[in-house]
């Protein structure tokens, strides 16, 4: 009986090893060598991910704090003036009526501007006097009009500097 043991357990091993319990296989090492590769693409595309994102949020932050504050801009009512304009030659008199608001970089500059309004109203006197209609004719003449009442309010006020001259109303008759 103690063979027929010995002969039932290896009988049993070799039933076991064909259809009882699977037995281990082994893993080829070219799969193993994929999935190595794998895992190390997906760890360097993570890592690379978060350092792009990492630059990207410290250049916006770095953005953000060069921009500067944009101050709002104040305007400055200068009184209504009329005046009659150059017509050598004609028997004619034309004049002009114009309304002007002056842009300023900020508020400070309006109170500056106040007590030499005055000089202002001088300087576009004068200037204005000497034109004559046909230098009021289409978007060109208004252009120049604009800028050189720029630059004479600007000379009016210096060492101040306004931005912009800005018409409300222009009336040639």
């Amino acid at each position: 009986m103690v063979a027929n043991a010995n002969e039932a357990t290896a009988e049993a091993d070799v039933d076991a090893d064909e259809g009882g319990a699977p037995a281990k296989k082994k893993l080829p090492i070219k799969t193993i060598a994929i999935v190595g590769a794998a895992l190390l693409v997906v760890a360097g595309g993570g890592t690379g991910g978060y350092m792009m994102y990492a630059a990207a949020k410290k250049a916006a932050e770095e953005k953000a704090a060069q921009t500067p504050v944009v101050k709002p801009v104040a305007f400055l009512d200068v009184p209504d003036v009329m005046v009659n304009l150059s017509n050598p030659g004609s028997d004619r008199t034309n004049y002009l009526k114009i309304k002007i608001v002056l842009e300023v970089p900020d508020q400070e500059l309006v109170k500056q501007i106040q007590p030499i309004m005055p000089r202002v109203i001088d300087a576009f006197q004068t200037y204005l006097r000497e034109l004559r209609p046909m230098d009021l004719e289409g978007s060109a003449g208004l252009y120049r009009l604009k800028e050189e009442l720029t630059r004479r309010i600007n000379a009016a006020i210096e060492p101040a500097r306004i931005n912009a001259v800005l018409f409300k109303e222009i009336l040639v008759q």
